[in-house]
């Protein structure tokens, strides 16, 4: 028997998980691979990004309500999840920035706040890890933690010499990095909006462009996964505090999504097998290698 394939999905609050590769977990679990999403905080310190949401009720509750989202959205991508268990950093805004809350996420020793991952890659034994890049997707100083987290972690895992007291180790064979958004992309939504006679909500993104690195160029994988881009789409309203149902992320119709853009994008940071690029699985590789162990 083929052994079973584990993918652990490290995200940084409630919420990351339905935005960034969701549909990708989507399908690994519709194809009996066991995905287990680790949330690193509890997203105390996020906005109500929903009008529909911003009451005082919310507010003196966010916490609680964010868990219960993030139940809501693990049940709808049919994934498992685990909190890591650290306090939300806020986004600073300003000029100049203000100091980050005492003992938030963010200012963790990154060894010590990688321990308790440790522990879980121990525990879970994810054969794939997917996260954000070194500059967290967008930098966010909880994405960005949660990056140095992870790659520490990956690195930690599956050394005997490293936290003997964590379980007995585990290596994971690759790890990713999430690419959300390239140019082509973008492009590709915003032509084909046009072309359907619809307004393009990325008009203002093209103008912007120039001003950002195009992270397109990173690109290694590609999994096609445009039928479960309905299910990523419930498991976004599910965080309902966050995410308007008639806002900017709904804007595209789901029919020319799946035609122009169907597929979720990565980069492949670590691999400790061989899987020739560029891939269209998380997997490549790691198949092959788990057949013949």
């Amino acid at each position: 028997m083929a052994e079973q394939l584990r993918l652990m999905a490290v995200h940084a609050h409630p919420d990351d998980e339905s935005s960034k590769g969701a549909a990708t977990m989507a399908k690994y679990v519709a194809e009996g691979v066991d995905v287990l999403v680790v949330t690193c905080t509890g997203g105390e310190r996020g906005s109500v990004l929903n009008p529909k949401m911003d009451r005082p009720d919310v507010w003196a509750n966010i916490g609680d309500i964010r868990r219960a989202e993030m139940d809501a959205a693990r049940a709808v991508l049919g994934v498992e999840q685990a909190w890591l268990g650290f306090v939300d950093s806020g986004l600073p805004e300003g000029d100049p920035l203000p100091p980050l809350p005492e003992g938030c996420f963010a200012l963790q020793e990154v060894e010590v706040a990688a321990a308790p991952l440790v522990r879980l890659m121990r525990q879970f034994r994810p054969h794939v890890v997917t996260t954000y890049d070194e500059e967290g997707g967008y930098p966010h100083p909880d994405h960005i933690m949660t990056h140095k987290v992870t790659v520490a972690a990956f690195e930690a895992a599956g050394d005997p010499e490293r936290h003997p007291e964590l379980g007995e180790p585990w290596q994971p064979l690759k790890l990713y990095y999430d690419v959300g958004f390239s140019r082509a992309k973008i492009m590709s939504l915003h032509e084909a909006m046009l072309a359907a006679g619809h307004e393009s909500p990325y008009g203002d993104w093209m103008k912007r462009w120039e001003e950002r690195p195009d992270k397109g160029e990173r690109i290694t994988t590609r999994v096609d996964c445009s039928a479960y881009f309905p299910v990523r789409d419930d498991a976004l309203r599910a965080h309902a505090t966050q995410i308007d149902p008639d806002g900017f992320w709904f804007q595209v119709p789901m029919d020319l999504q799946q035609r122009a853009w169907p597929t979720e994008d990565f980069q492949l940071a670590r691999s400790l097998v061989d899987s020739p690029l560029p891939e269209s699985d998380l997997f490549a590789g790691v198949r092959e290698t788990c057949r013949a162990r």
